[in-house]
């Protein structure tokens, strides 16, 4: 699950002397139903030695589920890895389609306070296989007929590029799951050089989300590390160069916490952030992580601060959170793959 079709039909050319069909009949195949299916197909039956030979290169280890929670139509899953590590993926019911929440990371290195996965410190990169196999457990394990996928899970996106880069590239191509570029969101803490490296692709039609949560120095490096390294006037340079393709706009979250980042004086620090830039803000009432310093908003909060920001002419969406109970709704992921920290 880690070559596009086009690398696919190079390694039949190089290594087994076949051509396009051979390839495009397996690529099909493997991800319309599973890594065996493409043993059934005429163009093996009736090339027993190929297909010897094809199944032998062949290294590819479907995902084991070890655990499915279902809340309010969200379903949770925890994948097992072949090395004992496990992984979060959310599926999530909209009003018109089903969006699947990839994990990109064991844990994850930005430490920001409020996450769960944060306080887990990276403990490894998912491989391009082990993300593309999670939406290939969903649509095909689960039967479940996906549009959207969002990079937001476990982990951040851009300090793992390349893996993901490719896996979006196989994610996306027509042959195989088929997920529109236009339909992939990809969200980042603010990693600025990665930013960079993504605009440099060319890809307008790929969604771009950053996870803003303040709009002041102190306090955004206080709530996440990053920052430090990376600053607000960086970041928005960095947002400010991204390709957008006609009708997109940079999506930016902000995870509101009752007494840290709700007051009047944010809100304006967030609409002069956002001015200049062509984003929509998506308000995050905070799901709390395990033992969190941090308190979620009353619906008074939430209202009042979606009005101060609309005041000041700031394009904003309030995001409904779903499977909060079973720990699965943004910012909860971890708990399940770090056991040590549980009572």
């Amino acid at each position: 699950m880690a070559l596009t079709y086009a690398e696919l039909a190079m390694v039949f050319r190089q290594r087994y002397d076949r051509g396009g069909y051979h390839a495009a009949a397996f690529y099909r195949a493997f991800f319309a139903g599973g890594p065996d299916h493409w043993k059934a197909l005429p163009a093996f039956t009736a090339s027993p030695r190929l297909a010897q030979s094809v199944a032998a290169d062949l290294r590819h280890r479907p995902l084991t589920c070890l655990r499915r929670e279902e809340q309010e139509g969200a379903i949770k899953l925890v994948f097992a890895l072949a090395d004992g590590m496990s992984v979060e993926t959310v599926v999530i019911p909209m009003a018109h389609h089903t969006t699947v929440c990839i994990s990109c990371q064991v844990g994850c290195r930005m430490g920001c306070g409020f996450c769960e996965t944060g306080q887990m410190g990276l403990l490894r990169h998912l491989t391009p296989d082990e993300m593309v196999g999670q939406l290939h457990a969903v649509k095909v394990g689960l039967g479940m007929d996906v549009r959207n996928v969002v990079f937001m899970g476990m982990g951040e996106p851009l300090d793992n590029f390349d893996n993901v880069i490719q896996a979006i590239r196989v994610l996306s191509d027509q042959r195989g799951l088929n997920v529109a570029l236009r339909r992939i969101t990809l969200s980042t803490a603010g990693v600025v050089p990665g930013i960079q490296r993504l605009t440099a692709l060319g890809w307008p039609q790929l969604k771009l989300a950053v996870s803003l949560n303040a709009a002041e120095e102190t306090l955004r490096s206080t709530l996440m590390p990053i920052n430090r390294r990376y600053g607000l006037s960086s970041l928005k340079a960095a947002l400010a160069g991204y390709p957008l393709a006609r009708g997109n706009v940079l999506l930016v979250e902000y995870v509101l916490m009752r007494g840290i980042n709700d007051q009047e004086a944010h809100a304006d620090q967030v609409a002069a952030f956002l001015d200049g830039l062509s984003a929509r803000l998506n308000l995050i009432p905070y799901n709390p992580r395990y033992r969190s310093p941090y308190q979620a908003p009353t619906e008074t909060d939430i209202h009042r601060f979606q009005q101060a920001l609309i005041h000041r002419n700031v394009f904003v969406r309030l995001r409904s959170s779903k499977g909060a109970g079973m720990r699965a709704a943004c910012g909860q992921l971890g708990v399940a793959c770090n056991s040590r920290r549980r009572d």
